[in-house]
């Protein structure tokens, strides 16, 4: 199959829950109640440390960004599958939508603020991209 061919059959699933990206000093202590979640997102560097959490979770954060949906890649990807992130921000980057992407080993996470979420997935359609809505079934 074509890389084109994959990109047509790609399938995105919208998250029901909102989240909420947070960050703390690098050397800060993750509290526990996030890995009781059942999707978190963590992710250290020297400079700090960024979690990324369901929006109903309460952290006591050096900054906040609330009102995040996310968009799940379907997978899984395999390594040897190129430009899938690529292609889906540049579709959203030309409909003036910003992107906060994650990756986990099998596949991407695309978070865009709530308030774009319509327009993301339209754009993401016209794309020919497959979006599945949480009151469908995958």
């Amino acid at each position: 199959m074509s890389i084109e061919e994959t990109f047509m059959r790609m399938t995105l699933a919208v998250h029901p829950r909102q989240y909420s990206i947070h960050s703390f000093s690098p050397n800060a202590q993750i509290p526990s109640h996030v890995f009781t979640e059942k999707v978190y997102f963590i992710g250290k560097t020297e400079e700090g440390l960024t979690l990324v959490v369901p929006s109903e979770l309460e952290l006591d954060s050096l900054e906040q960004e609330m009102g995040w949906s996310c968009l799940e890649v379907l997978g899984p990807l395999g390594f040897s599958m190129t430009g899938i992130l690529s292609k889906i921000a540049s579709t959203l980057a030309d409909a003036q939508i910003s992107i906060f992407a994650l990756s986990t080993f099998d596949t991407d996470y695309i978070l865009v603020k709530k308030t774009c979420l319509q327009n993301a997935i339209t754009a993401l359609r016209k794309a020919s991209y497959k979006i599945i809505e949480s009151n469908e079934a995958p």
